[in-house]
């Protein structure tokens, strides 16, 4: 009994501990670029019925830390992303420098519409351990999958 309080004691040490680093400690990018790939063949896919899921419905931007989304066009055919249509071979870097929610038209989405979520600047503890835990489930729903990111 004394052995299992002591296991219990020290794996909720040991979390506060994690806790207190994930909510205290700067957060830090090695680049504001959040890179998407529009691979090869995406629109003959398409065209031959099959669902393709390339990009996600929502994407997350962060103001300060990943505040760029760039998309790369690795397709045979032209695709439109807003008001911008990428040549295949092409990218385009759109950075924000406003939170807020923005609508595009994504010929490269399966429903033609993709949604940016730009998120202000990570400045509080909560706001930080919030960051480090989203992050943390995108890693894990990503790794279950197919990959997007280049």
């Amino acid at each position: 009994m004394v052995v299992r309080r002591a296991s219990l004691w020290l794996l909720a040490g040991a979390l506060a501990t994690a806790t207190a680093w994930a909510a205290l400690a700067p957060v830090t990018s090695s680049s504001r670029d959040e890179h998407f790939v529009i691979p090869r063949g995406t629109w003959a896919a398409r065209m031959a019925g099959n669902k393709v899921e390339i990009l996600p419905s929502e994407i997350r931007l962060t103001l300060g830390l990943k505040d760029i989304l760039v998309l790369e066009n690795r397709d045979e055919v032209p695709q439109l992303f807003g008001p911008v249509l990428m040549m295949p071979g092409q990218s385009f870097r759109l950075p924000f420098s406003m939170a807020a929610s923005y609508q595009f038209v994504c010929t490269a989405h399966a429903s033609g519409q993709m949604t940016i979520t730009v998120e202000p600047p990570v400045a509080t503890p909560w706001a930080r351990l919030r960051w480090r835990v989203r992050g943390l489930v995108f890693k894990l729903r990503e790794a279950q999958l197919p990959t997007h990111h280049a």
